[in-house]
């Protein structure tokens, strides 16, 4: 399997120029990222579990993509998925594996369109970091929840390597804003060498 998505993925681009990567990435996505030992939805999804009350409570899958992120949280035990997605051929594909309740379209920057408190937790496994959503995104999902809300998201090496990523979620735990939960750093893409930072936080 050729890794020509992976070895583009972290390059710099504008938001379109990301929708269009991804969409040109959506067939072979699952095969390229499996046959490196993706291994963050599992980790995101085991964490978000230990730290939530009720897994059956709807939860949005922020950046599903193709839906590897919603099987990790299904096989975790929860049952009530929404997802949203820029690339409308990710979404497909994550359509075809029949986990989600709901899956939408959404633009760059645009806000969330639920009220908060809509859902317990919102995941962001992969999504922000070089090469994919801004770390504005963050702001995006914390506004999205309403008061113990959790949100379970990562950062891989690429992300912790700009200094601003760990200074935003801290600025929302210094704040009194959020209480992180749980840290945890481990595998994210094993087979090229690839590590990622996993983060439980609530809303306060």
């Amino acid at each position: 399997m050729s890794k020509t998505y992976l070895n583009k993925v972290y390059e710099a681009r504008d938001a379109e120029g990301t929708r269009k990567l991804y969409d040109d990435w959506a067939d072979s996505y699952d095969a390229e990222v499996a046959g490196e030992g993706y291994a963050t939805p599992g980790r995101c999804a085991a964490a978000l579990a230990q730290h939530i009350d009720d897994p059956t409570l709807p939860s949005l899958d922020f950046g599903c993509g193709t839906g590897l992120s919603g099987q990790a949280l299904r096989q975790a035990g929860f049952t009530t998925i929404d997802g949203l997605d820029l690339s409308a051929d990710m979404l497909e594909q994550a359509r075809a594996k029949g986990i989600y309740r709901n899956l939408a379209q959404i633009e760059a920057g645009a806000p969330l369109s639920h009220a908060p408190g809509t859902y317990a937790a919102i995941t962001a496994i992969g999504v922000i970091g070089a090469g994919a959503a801004p770390l504005s995104v963050f702001d995006t999902l914390m506004a999205g929840l309403g008061a113990g809300g959790r949100l379970v998201l990562s950062f891989n090496d690429h992300a912790l390597a700009d200094p601003r990523h760990e200074a935003k979620l801290a600025h929302y735990t210094d704040s009194g804003q959020a209480k992180l939960l749980f840290k945890e750093y481990g595998d994210h893409l094993p087979g090229i060498g690839v590590k990622s930072n996993v983060y439980v936080l609530a809303k306060t």
